[in-house]
């Protein structure tokens, strides 16, 4: 494949008068586009954007650890033996999560980079991570949150193909997997509170408040959101990106408690506190939902915020501590099994 061809490709699937006909079904699809449930902005303009780029080469240092943060090898025994749910996260919001029997992959972006269509690299903290995939079981199916480049990658995509025959994906979402080859039939898009049942698990595409779009003529073409999965004994809550809201409060009343509420964490920034949470936030998203444990993701990636690597997990620590909320912070790559989640780990600390 050219340079070129490359390049294209991975915007994924544009936006058609069809598809945009079939969006416009959707009750939070306004004025030609999918709209958040309030109003929600970001601060980045031309007189904010020149002090935004110089913090972005100016401490660059302490933004990212010194040294690649290890990721251990999956425990594919451990990961698969036993009825009880397990979860693996694999830095920044990909995780592997096994519920009801069936091994599902989240937001599975392992490519090393979120910036492949701009000039200069975004590094991931790990090395070699699309070798992960290679060490991944047969996945039951596949879900999406929303489009960004640090969700929805393609490179991922390729390696994945093979190991996967079910895609469950924001609406809009689907037409980038067509293009990257994954036949439609095995695609289904949701709205938020679109449910189904998969298997056991019941899953519902929940609202969050944030945005989507992987050029500059898909912003807000496709929807973005979080997933509830749940089976008769076990909940799990995962949050999906964006800013805080009341929305939280409606998805505890809906289908809290739960077991597990994996909580955005990192990335944020006050131009845009609105469409990414600070950790106090994420703790007060997890009593809001009534989680009995609370794990932190969107961190441990990728620098694409101006907080140092570590401000996600400490403050979220620290806050944890003050609101008596229970926690689990895994180590990248570590098999976590419910009920049995190890009370302290602090790996990051013994990192620079």
């Amino acid at each position: 494949m050219s340079k070129l061809s490359n390049f294209n490709i991975q915007f994924g699937g544009k936006v058609t008068k069809a598809l945009e006909e079939r969006y416009a079904q959707s009750p939070h699809w306004k004025n030609g586009k999918f709209d958040n449930l309030v109003l929600t902005t970001m601060n980045v303009n031309m007189r904010t954007l020149p002090g935004l780029i110089r913090k972005q080469v100016t401490n660059v240092k302490v933004r990212s650890p010194r040294k690649p943060i290890p990721i251990l090898e999956l425990d594919i025994e451990k990961f698969e033996n036993g009825d009880k749910p397990k979860a693996v996260w694999y830095g920044h919001s990909a995780a592997l999560i096994r519920i009801g029997g069936k091994n599902l992959l989240i937001d599975p972006m392992l490519g090393d980079d979120t910036t492949p269509i701009a000039p200069t690299k975004s590094k991931r903290f790990s090395g070699n991570t699309l070798e992960i995939i290679d060490q991944l079981p047969r996945i039951d199916a596949i879900l999406f949150t929303h489009d960004h480049y640090d969700h929805l990658d393609y490179d991922s995509m390729v390696k994945l193909k093979d190991k996967v025959d079910t895609y469950f994906v924001a609406l809009g979402v689907g037409r980038h997997l067509e293009r990257w080859g994954v036949p439609a039939d095995q695609i289904q898009e949701f709205d938020w509170w679109d449910e189904t049942e998969f298997g056991g698990v019941h899953l519902t595409f929940t609202p969050t408040r944030h945005f989507s779009g992987r050029g500059l003529r898909d912003r807000f073409k496709t929807l973005w959101g979080g997933w509830v999965l749940k089976t008769k004994e076990h909940s799990i809550y995962w949050t999906g990106d964006g800013g805080y809201g009341e929305h939280f409060k409606t998805i505890g009343e809906k289908f809290g408690p739960f077991d597990w509420v994996f909580a955005e964490c990192g990335q944020y920034n006050k131009l845009w506190p609105q469409t990414h949470m600070f950790p106090e936030e994420s703790i007060q998203v997890a009593q809001d939902v009534g989680a009995k444990i609370a794990m932190p993701y969107h961190w441990g990636g990728f620098a694409l915020a101006l907080h140092t690597w570590k401000d996600p997990i400490e403050r979220f620590v620290a806050e944890a501590k003050k609101q008596n909320q229970r926690i689990c912070t895994p180590h990248i790559g570590e098999v976590i099994t419910m009920g049995e989640e190890p009370q302290q780990m602090s790996w990051y600390e013994e990192l620079e």
